[in-house]
């Protein structure tokens, strides 16, 4: 990253090289000065000694030897000291040196000061704005500590500290991700054993009505007898529910693996159906998979095996003695469908877009036996898979499902 991708840095440098050439050109400027006035220094003082030599009568040939005499000789270094002018004579004595020394002073002292402010005052509106940028962020971040992720860090420029700035928003990102899946998982735990809980009080009411009836009249066996088949049916109406409820928790926590495979779909089919035949033929009722074109298709064979038997015990559950349940399948260059279709009573339109739904089951519904979560279960294994499935229906002609998967 470079360092000067930052506006507040690049300025503040472009500052501090603008500062370092009025340094320089501020030296430059007093050499000259001083440079001036040592000259007019050195010619007052020749002024006033060939003053005083002319009021003396000196000559003028002496006068200008003198003056441009560049030797030194010992007779005047003594004649110098007699007087009192020596290296170690207090500059106040001597007046040219002294006006100058106040000159050099009064311009180094307003040159020193102007550029000390310029500096101070340049580093102090950095730090300010510095300042404002980490306290803007300071509260950005105690909103986020207080979970309230619709605020965000600066990002008006570039450079290091708004990287960091973007990577705290970021952060704060994965932080809200996390506490909103969170929050679901809480969600749907408390929803799941409210479900659990609820559809659980109709079997095991059931089941204690049943208890007490067959300990208060263990002598009739008749009685015992067909209180305990109601038993049995409400401890395999209870397996049911909770098998059904474990299977659909754990594929909505993402727990459970499809292990697709290419599947020949006459064996998917005939897998499907195979313990639900039975039941067909004493009910009366048929299942009929008409004689296709054997396709294959990418998916988990024992889930989607339950997945289309759900479908089919559904059908039968909805379909009078005699009717038909027909299963049949196509293929398209996008994807493969299978059909399941049925000729029983439908579904009413205002059930029509709940029958997915979790314990959702129709007012006019005569499945004493399911709990609700056939269906649901099913949508969860098809859409787990990449696949979808939908249902159209006409009350009182049967209903159509269909599943769609992507080959």
């Amino acid at each position: 990253m470079n360092f000067f991708d930052d506006k507040q840095v690049r300025y503040f440098s472009v500052f501090l090289f603008s500062f370092s050439l009025l340094i320089f050109l501020s030296g430059m400027g007093l050499h000259v000065i001083q440079k001036k006035a040592i000259q007019n220094l050195f010619l007052s003082h020749d002024s006033a000694v060939v003053t005083s030599l002319f009021e003396q009568g000196v000559s003028k040939d002496v006068i200008a030897k003198a003056i441009t005499n560049t030797s030194i000789s010992q007779e005047g270094s003594n004649l110098l000291d007699s007087i009192g002018i020596t290296e170690h004579t207090s500059i106040r004595f001597l007046p040219f040196l002294a006006k100058f020394q106040r000159i050099s002073v009064y311009y180094m002292l307003l040159i020193g000061v102007f550029l000390s402010l310029l500096l101070l005052s340049g580093a102090f509106i950095f730090i300010w704005k510095r300042e404002q940028l980490y306290r803007q962020a300071a509260k950005v971040i105690t909103c986020f500590t207080k979970g309230d992720f619709s605020c965000h860090m600066p990002q008006v420029s570039e450079g290091t500290i708004y990287c960091l700035f973007a990577s705290i928003d970021r952060l704060a990102t994965i932080l809200q991700s996390k506490n909103e899946a969170s929050q679901k998982t809480k969600e749907f735990l408390k929803s799941t054993i409210s479900d659990i809980s609820h559809q659980l009080k109709t079997p095991l009411a059931a089941l204690t009505m049943y208890h007490e009836i067959i300990s208060d009249e263990p002598e009739h066996v008749e009685t015992v007898i067909e209180y305990s088949k109601k038993t049995g049916l409400a401890l395999k109406r209870m397996e049911q529910l909770i098998q059904a409820m474990l299977k659909i928790t754990r594929l909505d926590a993402g727990s459970i693996v499809f292990e697709k495979e290419s599947c020949h779909v006459v064996e998917l089919i005939a897998r499907s159906t195979r313990e639900l035949t039975t039941r067909a033929l004493s009910e009366g009722k048929k299942i009929i998979i008409e004689d296709l074109a054997d396709e294959t298709i990418i998916c988990d064979m024992q889930w989607t095996c339950e997945a289309i038997g759900n479908i089919v015990k559904n059908a039968l559950d909805h379909t009078d003695r005699g009717g038909e349940v027909r299963i049949s399948w196509e293929k398209t260059p996008a994807m493969l469908r299978i059909l399941i279709s049925d000729n029983g009573k439908g579904i009413h339109p205002e059930d029509l877009h709940h029958v997915f739904k979790r314990f959702y089951r129709s007012k006019g519904s005569s499945d004493t036996q399911g709990v609700g979560l056939g269906l649901s279960l099913t949508k969860s294994i098809v859409e787990g898979q990449g696949g979808s499935i939908c249902v159209q229906s006409t009350l009182h002609e049967g209903a159509l499902f269909t599943l769609s998967f992507l080959t």
